[in-house]
């Protein structure tokens, strides 16, 4: 019988493959729960992790090599990336399929760490940036209850204070919220599980007006 991996990646990764049916070129330059970040920065952040965890599944080498990944860039979203980020997230949850991917250690985004709490940290993005993507689209959210149970376990672990340029600080939600899994791992993630985007009217027009990404402008 085969070894039971420590998590699986498929729901994290289904969920966002689902998600990105639903999203309409016009809601690219849309705000999402990430401060500065459009949709389509978003996107672009998710193509590059998705690739990033692949080789750090696979001990393959760091496309950021010794420093920190560059910023994602709503410039740089791929006018590709409805055909190729659903590959690329599938290749990702194979690659963390193989026992070996959770030994050792692993390396992405110019740090390494034991391969199982990268691992960990891959389903924490794609869960948290799943939620981050059907918040900013309107669309419905639902995660793994078993990968959740896990996200809180190591969430719960770090700082409250967060981890610059990956957790914010905890953020506190009400009791009743607590007792929910999604809102409780949101908050121990730093996000405000209430967050919606903002109304039109109250989006400053020059955001409205920036550069669109590469989807956008060929639509």
């Amino acid at each position: 019988m085969a070894a039971r991996l420590p998590l699986d990646l498929d729901p994290p990764v289904r969920q966002i493959r689902a998600l990105l049916l639903g999203i309409d070129d016009r809601e690219l330059i849309a705000p999402t729960p990430c401060p500065g970040w459009s949709v389509a920065t978003l996107l672009d952040h998710v193509m590059s992790l998705a690739e990033a965890f692949t080789q750090a599944a696979r001990k393959g080498a760091d496309a950021a090599g010794d420093g920190p990944p560059p910023a994602p860039s709503a410039a740089h979203l791929s006018p590709h990336w409805r055909s190729r980020l659903p590959i690329r997230l599938e290749e990702l949850a194979t690659a963390w399929k193989d026992p070996a991917a959770w030994l050792g250690t692993a390396r992405a985004g110019g740090v390494s760490m034991p391969a199982r709490q990268m691992g960990t940290v891959a389903a924490n993005e794609l869960v948290m940036h799943g939620w981050d993507l059907a918040r900013a689209t309107g669309q419905d959210f639902a995660a793994d209850p078993r990968v959740l149970a896990a996200l809180i376990d190591f969430l719960a672990a770090g700082p409250p204070e967060g981890t610059p340029g990956f957790l914010g600080p905890r953020v506190a939600i009400d009791p009743e919220d607590a007792e929910d899994d999604l809102p409780r791992a949101l908050a121990l993630a730093g996000r405000d599980p209430s967050w919606r985007p903002p109304r039109v009217h109250d989006v400053p027009s020059a955001r409205l007006h920036r550069e669109q990404p590469p989807a956008a402008r060929s639509a």
